[in-house]
């Protein structure tokens, strides 16, 4: 459990860096990431493109982690996402659910509201 935790909060922290093959490297090969207002995208082929395809609009990002809890092979982690995207500030609160598998990310569900991203964007 503690392993887990530990693994979401490095996971969590490398996003900073913008790097996507950093980031899908933390996924299963099957593994399955889920932004729930849109569709899942499943294997480290398909994750490849989608995580750089909205980075390469983001010049930065730090997210703050207000509360993870660890139960077994699932993480639960609250946070506010805060990024720079196409020169403007979005600060989006999110809660992800990470269930992991041997070290590795099998199914990551984020829960946001689309609204409040496309609103920073555009306002």
């Amino acid at each position: 459990m503690a392993d887990n935790a530990a693994i979401v909060r490095a996971f969590i922290a490398a996003w900073s860096r913008l790097d996507p093959d950093e980031l899908v490297d933390y996924f299963a090969e099957d593994g399955i990431y889920h932004n729930m207002p849109i569709g899942p995208v499943q294997g480290h082929a398909a994750l490849r493109p989608f995580i750089a395809g909205f980075l390469a609009s983001w010049s930065s990002t730090d997210w703050e982690v207000r509360h993870l809890v660890a139960a077994g092979d699932v993480v639960i982690a609250e946070r506010i996402d805060r990024s720079v995207v196409g020169g403007k500030p979005v600060d989006l609160p999110c809660c992800g659910v990470f269930e992991l598998e041997n070290g590795k990310i099998k199914v990551w569900r984020d829960y946001f509201d689309m609204a409040t991203y496309t609103g920073a964007l555009t306002g």
